[in-house]
């Protein structure tokens, strides 16, 4: 698979790959090239879910399970203080992706978890994941995950959240 830079309206891009290409984990900031090891270490089908710390507070992996649904059912979402590192251990998911350009609705903040819903995203397009793949979202960045392809479906799901402040480290 490799590591795609997809051009989106310019200067917008997304990252998505595969923790199983070779590629120099080197063309990423530390802190990602750190959530990245620990994706590849880890055998999430094994793992209960729940949040496990890598660098306390400011970098975590979520592990869950969860059902995708149709795009409608499913708000775009974005977050202004952490990167998202998502990752599919097992199932089939779309995740819509759209640059954010400051022109959506908000539908719903909720500070505590550092996320924006928007009411809906122009522009959207999807990425199709399958197990070991993972995407990139920064906070610019509007995804929607859980997407089904045909009909929903139960997916494990890994969140690492990556602290923005890493980032410059």
């Amino acid at each position: 698979m490799g590591t795609d830079f997809k051009d989106v309206g310019g200067k917008e891009k997304v990252i998505t790959s595969s923790i199983y290409a070779k590629e120099d984990l080197g063309i990423y900031p530390e802190a990602i090239q750190k959530a990245l090891r620990y994706l590849q270490e880890k055998d999430f089908t094994q793992m209960e879910p729940g949040v496990y710390e890598i660098r306390g507070k400011d970098m975590y992996a979520q592990v869950f399970d969860t059902l995708t649904e149709p795009a409608e059912k499913k708000l775009p979402e974005v977050h202004e203080k952490y990167v998202d590192i998502q990752f599919l251990a097992s199932g089939r998911e779309k995740l819509g992706f759209a640059p954010d350009m400051g022109t959506c609705e908000v539908s719903e903040r909720i500070p505590e978890r550092d996320l924006i819903y928007y009411k809906e995203v122009e522009n959207e397009w999807y990425i199709c994941a399958l197990p070991g793949s993972y995407s990139i979202f920064f906070p610019n960045d509007i995804h929607r995950p859980a997407v089904a392809f045909d009909q929903p479906e139960t997916i494990r799901k890994v969140v690492v959240k990556v602290n923005v402040k890493l980032l410059s480290n």
